[in-house]
């Protein structure tokens, strides 16, 4: 891993477009309780894929509704695995929230240092997955309930994983077309 250069190419520019986009969405994600009436959203609680909440969330004005509505379609919004700020229940669950915001992460380290592509990183990628999956497993199978803790540190882990991986798939992307055209 070693630090970028000042200058601007191509897939430096692309990355930072999806790092202020995750950015930009992941704190609308922390603003949204807050800027919504105290005790206004208490249980979200739902399924994924499926709009649960759509009557309390259409009382919410924009944007705050928009974000609470990807919340809906995207996460299964369990008042129990989430966070709550000013007295409302975050868009997404704890785990969902820290995956966001570990995909910003991932982002903004790959737009200040270049990361190849070798045999260790896609060691660390699977290390990176590893977690989430005994988390999951582990919960599916009855073998423990997760805290919010863990599903935090799992999100955070396989987010900046998937952070880094969109970085150096652009940059990988940039020099196959580089190739291309010698």
């Amino acid at each position: 891993m070693e630090l970028r250069g000042k200058s601007f190419s191509k897939p430096r520019i692309i990355i930072l477009v999806f790092l202020l986009f995750f950015f930009i969405w992941t704190l609308l994600q922390f603003l949204a309780p807050m800027f919504i009436p105290e005790n206004t959203i208490e249980d979200l609680s739902g399924h994924v894929v499926v709009t649960n909440n759509k009557i309390e969330i259409d009382e919410i004005s924009a944007p705050w509704s928009f974000v609470y509505n990807c919340g809906d379609s995207l996460c299964h919004q369990k008042a129990s695995r989430s966070f709550f700020i000013n007295g409302n229940q975050m868009p997404f669950c704890s785990r969902c929230t820290a995956i966001w915001l570990g995909i910003t992460i991932g982002l903004f380290l790959v737009f200040f240092y270049k990361i190849k592509l070798n045999d260790k990183f896609v060691f660390v990628i699977i290390a990176g997955v590893i977690p989430i999956g005994i988390d999951g497993l582990g919960q599916m199978f009855g073998f423990w309930e997760s805290t919010n803790l863990i599903r935090v540190v799992t999100g955070l882990t396989i987010g900046i994983v998937c952070g880094v991986a969109i970085g150096l798939i652009i940059d990988e992307l940039s020099s196959i077309n580089k190739k291309d055209l010698i």
